[in-house]
């Protein structure tokens, strides 16, 4: 397979091969359970949930699959098994979907929807840490951005064949029974992957890091509090597509087509920040996060133009949390604990993105500007903290 003593052109490329092969996973996954996830509501609904049982069942889905990240990255490193552990929770992950087109009742439902998000959470960190190795030799930055590309143009993709289900009449149990062949196709690619690099840690530059564990580390600490605080203040899409549906500022039929929009400039924006990253630094996750930050006013204060500009924003900083924040990770901790320091930071942020989208939430029945100014200003708190991080990893 792959060696060492393999030239150093013929090892990146390797490593892009290898990162492309899990971004087609990442694709056909997302096609998956973001499609399915477009209409989980509605079909709860349909099933007889009431209002409180969908936001719970939502809720605690999300939590479950960011909580869970902290015992399913300390498992990888401590079995080193990040393969069998990336494969068991994609296999729980993209299964749980089409398993809904059999339920009858919304418990059921809800309990698949809750085993997704369970099968995201076991195999995140592991994948991560797999990912790192190969972002090592290629740039971190453009191995996570490619990365984050290729998945947010599945999740473009399947909220659409979702939605062209549905203009079919064809009803909610066939569009989750279509969703079986993009969980096959990303299952597949995932054998491949694993049979053609069974040890990505042989992608990795030799290197040393200081730092002996992420969990006493300065630097960790530090970037692991700025980045719980970015999350606390980032209103989640159902927050920014219920405020448009109430003030009418986009139509119902723009409010999908603005999702549309924003996953494909995620797409965009993780590619080109990858790139932006890898050339001048971490000041560019300070830069976009200064600028992101605006998203809350121009969204929940703005006019149509002005909204969609906020939504714009919107998902250029997703792109940036979603592969920059992994990428700044990997020179804080040691190979050997990558996948328990995803594990703890995809956790902290997750638990402070909920919390934050709950306060947002009773924020908006009490005064949206109020929300505007606790979004800005809670996310320009974290400015400090990374600016200590640049200079710690300076």
């Amino acid at each position: 397979m792959i060696h060492n003593e393999v030239s150093p052109d013929l090892m990146k490329k390797s490593a892009v091969i290898f990162v492309v092969l899990l971004g087609l996973v990442s694709l056909f996954a997302d096609m998956t359970y973001e499609g399915a996830r477009s209409i989980t509501g509605p079909y709860l609904a349909v099933l007889g949930a009431n209002a409180a049982i969908v936001g719970f069942v939502a809720g605690f889905g999300e939590f479950i699959g960011y909580g869970l990240r902290v015992l399913s990255g300390y498992i990888a490193d401590r079995t080193r098994r990040y393969w069998l552990i990336t494969i068991a929770g994609y296999i729980c992950n993209l299964l749980a979907v089409p398993l809904l087109a059999l339920v009858n009742h919304w418990w059921w439902a809800a309990v698949l929807i809750v085993l997704e998000r369970t099968g995201k959470a076991i195999r995140t960190p592991a994948r991560d840490a797999m990912l790192s190795h190969a972002g090592d030799r290629m740039g971190m930055g453009w191995g996570f951005g490619l990365h984050q590309a290729l998945d947010q143009t599945g999740a473009m993709m399947g909220p659409l064949l979702v939605a062209f289900v549905l203009y079919e009449k064809q009803g909610y149990h066939a569009a989750f029974a279509l969703l079986l062949v993009p969980a096959v196709l990303a299952l597949i690619l995932l054998t491949i992957a694993r049979r053609l690099y069974p040890h990505p840690q042989t992608l990795a530059l030799p290197s040393t890091h200081l730092e002996t564990t992420p969990f006493n580390s300065k630097i960790y600490r530090y970037y692991l509090i700025g980045a719980g605080l970015v999350a606390a203040g980032y209103a989640d899409f159902p927050l920014i597509a219920y405020h448009f549906e109430k003030t009418k500022v986009l139509s119902m039929t723009w409010i999908p087509i603005a999702y549309a929009i924003a996953m494909g400039v995620d797409a965009l924006a993780s590619l080109l920040l990858g790139r932006l990253y890898d050339k001048i630094g971490f000041v560019i996750l300070i830069l976009v996060t200064l600028g992101a930050c605006l998203f809350a006013p121009l969204v929940f204060l703005g006019n149509f133009s002005w909204a969609l500009t906020g939504v714009i924003l919107w998902a250029v900083g997703m792109g940036a949390h979603e592969s920059l924040m992994r990428a700044a990770i990997v020179p804080m901790v040691p190979a050997e604990m990558r996948a328990s320091a995803y594990g703890v930071f995809n956790a902290g942020f997750g638990i402070s993105w909920f919390l934050g989208s709950v306060l947002m939430g009773v924020l908006y029945d009490i005064s949206i500007p109020i929300l505007v100014i606790f979004s800005v200003t809670i996310q320009l708190i974290a400015i400090p903290l990374l600016y200590k991080v640049m200079k710690y990893k300076r």
